[in-house]
Protein backbone atom coordinates (compact mmCIF):
# COMPACT_ATOMS: atom_id res chain seq x y z
CA UNK A 1 0.00 0.00 0.00
CA UNK A 2 1.19 3.58 -0.53
CA UNK A 3 -0.64 7.02 -0.57
CA UNK A 4 -1.71 8.60 -3.81
CA UNK A 5 -1.53 12.40 -4.77
CA UNK A 6 -4.46 12.69 -6.62
CA UNK A 7 -3.92 16.17 -7.82
CA UNK A 8 -0.27 15.41 -9.07
CA UNK A 9 -1.81 12.66 -11.11
CA UNK A 10 -4.11 14.74 -13.00
CA UNK A 11 -1.78 17.18 -13.79
CA UNK A 12 0.04 14.67 -15.12
CA UNK A 13 -2.35 12.84 -17.83
CA UNK A 14 -2.42 13.77 -21.33
CA UNK A 15 -5.19 15.78 -21.69
CA UNK A 16 -8.15 16.84 -19.72
CA UNK A 17 -11.58 14.51 -19.47
CA UNK A 18 -9.20 11.33 -19.58
CA UNK A 19 -9.62 9.74 -16.26
CA UNK A 20 -7.08 7.19 -15.19
CA UNK A 21 -8.29 4.31 -12.39
CA UNK A 22 -5.66 5.15 -9.57
CA UNK A 23 -7.15 1.94 -7.09
CA UNK A 24 -10.02 0.09 -6.07
CA UNK A 25 -11.94 -0.31 -2.85
CA UNK A 26 -14.82 -2.40 -1.98
CA UNK A 27 -15.40 -3.49 -5.68
CA UNK A 28 -15.68 0.88 -6.69
CA UNK A 29 -13.33 2.25 -9.05
CA UNK A 30 -11.36 4.86 -8.10
CA UNK A 31 -10.43 7.82 -11.11
CA UNK A 32 -9.49 11.19 -11.40
CA UNK A 33 -9.05 13.34 -14.12
CA UNK A 34 -8.59 17.12 -14.84
CA UNK A 35 -11.26 19.91 -15.86
CA UNK A 36 -9.77 22.87 -18.41
CA UNK A 37 -13.32 24.68 -18.95
CA UNK A 38 -14.50 22.60 -21.82
CA UNK A 39 -17.81 20.69 -21.26
CA UNK A 40 -18.63 17.27 -21.81
CA UNK A 41 -21.02 15.53 -23.11
CA UNK A 42 -24.64 13.55 -21.54
CA UNK A 43 -23.87 10.21 -20.65
CA UNK A 44 -25.67 7.56 -18.39
CA UNK A 45 -24.45 4.74 -16.72
CA UNK A 46 -26.33 1.69 -15.01
CA UNK A 47 -24.75 2.42 -11.22
CA UNK A 48 -24.67 5.33 -9.25
CA UNK A 49 -21.73 7.74 -9.83
CA UNK A 50 -20.06 9.82 -6.85
CA UNK A 51 -18.43 12.94 -8.21
CA UNK A 52 -15.57 14.57 -5.64
CA UNK A 53 -14.02 17.81 -6.74
CA UNK A 54 -10.75 18.07 -5.00
CA UNK A 55 -10.07 21.53 -6.41
CA UNK A 56 -12.25 24.22 -8.66
CA UNK A 57 -15.72 23.53 -10.02
CA UNK A 58 -17.57 21.45 -12.16
CA UNK A 59 -21.11 22.55 -14.05
CA UNK A 60 -22.77 19.72 -13.77
CA UNK A 61 -25.82 19.55 -15.97
CA UNK A 62 -28.66 17.06 -15.01
CA UNK A 63 -33.15 17.27 -15.92
CA UNK A 64 -32.20 21.00 -17.10
CA UNK A 65 -30.41 22.57 -15.03
CA UNK A 66 -26.94 23.21 -13.86
CA UNK A 67 -25.32 22.63 -10.27
CA UNK A 68 -22.31 23.78 -8.84
CA UNK A 69 -20.23 21.51 -6.98
CA UNK A 70 -17.56 23.04 -5.19
CA UNK A 71 -14.13 21.97 -4.06
CA UNK A 72 -14.63 19.48 -1.34
CA UNK A 73 -17.93 18.60 -2.31
CA UNK A 74 -19.30 15.51 -3.43
CA UNK A 75 -22.28 15.31 -6.30
CA UNK A 76 -23.78 11.51 -6.21
CA UNK A 77 -25.45 10.70 -9.92
CA UNK A 78 -28.20 8.19 -9.77
CA UNK A 79 -27.98 5.32 -11.88
CA UNK A 80 -29.94 5.91 -15.30
CA UNK A 81 -29.88 9.78 -14.78
CA UNK A 82 -28.46 11.27 -18.05
CA UNK A 83 -25.95 14.21 -16.86
CA UNK A 84 -22.73 16.84 -18.79
CA UNK A 85 -20.66 18.79 -17.70
CA UNK A 86 -21.32 22.27 -18.46
CA UNK A 87 -18.46 24.61 -20.26
CA UNK A 88 -16.56 26.53 -17.11
CA UNK A 89 -15.72 23.70 -15.30
CA UNK A 90 -11.99 23.44 -14.28
CA UNK A 91 -9.55 21.86 -11.39
CA UNK A 92 -9.57 18.64 -10.21
CA UNK A 93 -12.25 15.62 -10.25
CA UNK A 94 -12.70 12.17 -8.42
CA UNK A 95 -15.06 9.46 -9.91
CA UNK A 96 -16.08 6.44 -7.71
CA UNK A 97 -17.87 4.22 -9.81
CA UNK A 98 -18.23 0.79 -10.88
Amino acid sequence: MSKIHLASIADQLPRAWNSTVVGRAAGANLKVLRMDDAAYPDESHDFDEALLVLDGCMRLALQGQVTEVHAGEVFIVPAGVPHAVAPGSHGTLVIIDR
